[in-house]
C-alpha cells in the first residue's frame, strides 16, 4: 500500500474502530458483542497455534533437558568419585584390618616362642632361581636379613631365606618339592624329615617305623644346628593321613600344612633365635570337641507297682 493520504486516514479510522471494540469487549464482559468473534477466531487460529506451540515447546524442553542433564551429569559424576573414594577406602580399611589381624598373630607366636622377628611384607610371588614355590619379601641385607633364616607368619612354618639383596630376600617355601625340615612329634620324641609336595599335603618320614601315630597329631620344627636354617617349635602341621606301618626302618606321614602357601602378606623372619627350645608352646589351642547333646527319660512307677517295681494283677 503506497503512502497516501488516505491510506493514512483509513489507518487512523482502523485504530479508531479498534478501540471501540476493546473499550465495548471489557465493558460487556462474558456477554459482549464481539465474543462470537473472538470464539470464531478461536476456532481458526487455535490449532495453528497449538501447532506452532507443538513444535516450539520441545525445543525449549530440550534446552531445558540439556541443561538439566549437565547439571545432573555434574552431580552423578560427583556422586561416582564420592563413591569410587569410599570403596577405596572400605577396601584399604578391609585390607589394613586383615593384615593388622595377621600382624597381631605373628607377634603372639614371636612372644609364644620367644623369636626376635623382622617383620616383612610378601611383594611377589613365583619362580625364582629355578624354585617353582617362592616369594619375594620387602626386607634384605640393609635390615639384618641373612640367608638360611627361618621365615614364619601367625600360622606357623612358612620357609628359609635361600638369596638376600640390598632391600628383598628370596624365601623357599615349606610346600616347595626342594624344601627339607626336620620335625619333632608334639608330646613326644619321635623324630622325621619333612618334604614340600606342592599343592598336596606335606610328606614325612619318621624315624621310628614303629612309631605310634594317629590322625589329628601335630608337629612342629625340630631345630638346626646353631638355628640356621630352621629354629625349633615352629608349628608346621596336622597329621591328615598314615600310610600302614610295613615293618620298614622309617613311616610315612601325610601332613596339612598350617600356612596357607597361595595367600600369604605379612610375615617375619627369625633375626634372634630363642635362648631355649619352646617345645609345644606355640602350638594353637586344640578345638574343644562339640558335646553331644544327651537326653535323660525318667520313669515314673504307676500306682499299681510294688516296692520291687513289680506290678500287683488286680483281684
Amino acid at each position: 500500500m503506497r503512502d497516501t493520504r488516505e491510506s493514512r486516514l483509513l489507518l487512523v479510522l482502523l485504530i479508531a474502530i479498534a478501540f471501540a471494540l476493546i473499550t465495548v469487549d471489557i465493558r460487556g464482559g462474558e456477554d459482549s458483542p464481539v465474543d462470537g468473534a473472538r470464539q470464531a477466531a478461536a476456532t481458526v487460529f487455535g490449532p495453528i497455534e497449538d501447532g506452532v506451540s507443538a513444535a516450539v515447546n520441545p525445543v525449549g524442553n530440550a534446552i531445558s533437558s540439556i541443561r538439566d542433564s549437565g547439571e545432573r551429569h555434574d552431580r552423578l559424576a560427583a556422586l561416582e568419585k564420592e563413591n569410587a573414594a569410599l570403596k577405596a577406602k572400605l577396601g584399604s580399611d578391609d585390607r589394613n584390618a586383615s593384615r593388622l589381624k595377621q600382624l597381631n598373630k605373628l607377634m603372639g607366636i614371636a612372644a609364644e616362642g620367644q623369636y626376635g622377628i623382622k617383620g616383612a611384607e610378601v611383594i611377589a610371588i613365583g619362580a625364582a632361581q629355578g624354585f617353582s614355590w617362592t616369594i619375594t619379601i620387602d626386607v634384605g641385607s640393609n635390615d639384618g636379613i641373612k640367608r638360611d633364616m627361618t621365615v614364619l607368619n601367625g600360622d606357623g612354618l612358612v620357609g628359609r631365606v635361600t638369596t638376600v639383596g640390598p632391600n628383598t630376600a628370596t624365601v623357599l617355601l615349606a610346600n616347595d618339592p626342594d624344601f627339607t625340615v626336620g620335625t619333632r612329634m608334639e608330646a613326644g620324641d619321635e623324630l622325621g624329615f619333612a618334604s614340600g609336595q606342592g599343592d598336596r599335603p606335606l610328606r614325612v618320614e619318621l624315624l621310628n617305623g614303629k612309631a605310634e601315630v594317629k590322625k589329628g597329631d601335630r608337629l612342629v620344627t625340630f631345630g638346626s644346628q646353631a638355628d640356621k636354617p630352621f629354629v625349633p617349635g615352629v608349628p608346621v602341621g596336622v597329621v591328615s593321613r598314615v600310610d600302614p606301618s610295613g615293618g620298614g626302618l622309617t613311616r610315612t606321614l601325610y601332613v596339612t600344612p598350617y600356612v596357607g602357601f597361595t595367600k600369604l602378606d605379612v610375615v617375619g623372619v627369625v633375626v634372634e633365635a630363642p635362648k631355649k627350645d619352646p617345645r609345644d608352646t606355640v602350638l594353637p589351642d586344640k578345638p574343644k570337641p562339640t558335646p553331644r547333646p544327651t537326653v535323660t527319660v525318667t520313669v515314673t512307677p504307676s500306682a499299681n507297682a510294688n516296692a520291687d517295681g513289680q506290678f500287683e494283677q488286680e483281684q
